[in-house]
This record gives C-alpha cells, sequence and structure tokens, in this order.
C-alpha cells in the first residue's frame, strides 16, 4: 500500500487546495471523504498537524483527520542522514546570509540617498527580497523537515507545495508528487 506524507500546504495553498474544495475547511473535508476511499496510507507529522490545527474551524474536521490520517512524529533519533547533506545545508545557508547581507548593505546605501518617505517603502522592498533570498528554497522549518524525514523515514512520497521542501526531499531520495494532482491521485487509489 502506497503512503503519502502530506504537508499543510496542500490545505492553505489556495492553488493547491482548491481541487477539494472552495475554502480550506471545505478542502480537507473533502480530501478526508477521497482518504477514507483510498488504498493508500496517509500521514502528517504532529509538528505539521499543529501548525495545521491553527486554522480556523479545524476543530470541526479534527477527529475525521485524524481517523485517515496518522499524525506522528519521524523517529529522529533513528534515522540516519548523510553527513554530504548537512555540509551541503551548511553551505546553502552561509552563502544566503552572504547574500541577504549583500541586500541588506544594498539597501542601507539607496536609504542614505532617499527622503524620509521612500525609507518605509524601502525598507518594505528589503524585506521581500531579504526573506526570498534566505528563505525561498530551503528547509526554513522543524515542520518542514519533520516532514520529509517522515517521508523519508516510511519511504513515502511527500505531497507539498513548498519549494524548499521539494528541492531537499529530492536530495535526499523522498518519492513526490505534484500536489495539483492529488486529487487525482486519490481517486485512482479508491478506483474512481
Amino acid at each position: 500500500m502506497d503512503c503519502y506524507v502530506v504537508d499543510t500546504s496542500v490545505f492553505t495553498n489556495p492553488e493547491i487546495f482548491r481541487q477539494f474544495g472552495e475554502d480550506a475547511i471545505e478542502a480537507l473535508s473533502d480530501f478526508i471523504e477521497l482518504a477514507k476511499n483510498a488504498q493508500g496510507r496517509f500521514y502528517m507529522p504532529s509538528s505539521t498537524y499543529q501548525e495545521l490545527g491553527k486554522m480556523r474551524e479545524m476543530s470541526n474536521v479534527a477527529a475525521s483527520f485524524q481517523t485517515w490520517v496518522s499524525v506522528r512524529s519521524p523517529r529522529k533519533h533513528q534515522l540516519q542522514v548523510p553527513s554530504q547533506m548537512l555540509y551541503e545545508f551548511v553551505e546553502e545557508v552561509r552563502m544566503r546570509i552572504d547574500q541577504g547581507l549583500r541586500i541588506a548593505e544594498e539597501h542601507t546605501k539607496l536609504a542614505g540617498e532617499g527622503t524620509p518617505e521612500n525609507v518605509g517603502q524601502l525598507v518594505h522592498r528589503l524585506r521581500q527580497r531579504y526573506r526570498e533570498a534566505l528563505r525561498q528554497g530551503l528547509l526554513d522549518s522543524t515542520e518542514d523537515l519533520d516532514a520529509v524525514l517522515l517521508a523519508l523515514e516510511l519511504d513515502a512520497t511527500l505531497v507539498s507545495a513548498d519549494y524548499g521542501m521539494r528541492i531537499w526531499a529530492d536530495k535526499f531520495g523522498v518519492k513526490l508528487v505534484d500536489p495539483a494532482n492529488l486529487r487525482s491521485i486519490m481517486e485512482n487509489l479508491s478506483g474512481v
């Protein structure tokens, strides 16, 4: 039986959740109905589930969700990861910090030349570029790491719209599916 580790992006990213429903809660309910009939197992790390639990009205579907989606953490003390992955991660973070510093320096120079009215816009642009440079395409939360590690541990397929998770899951050799196809995959698994 195929196993899938589902990330919150499936239910929080409008481009993805609309395959299941008009809003996130409707999408969750439809996902649960499909999971009931699917010949597959669905998992979500507990840290990710806590993140999902912050959604309004999640309590209305929480019991059904936990019935059809196993909530559990990866066995962090038993998993072994190649040290080369840690070196790649550290090198990636170092490169991004340097890039972030260059962006901050550039905006600091521009702020010195600007008027006080422009400073607010400049700070806003600095925040956007800095966040993009440091976080886009990187595992940037423990919830993301938990999902990738759980998929690795279970030899499961990761379902996520998060670009960083997908990049690092691929480096670990974790199977991936396009989250936009999840509904069709679940229908195929249930013979619909």
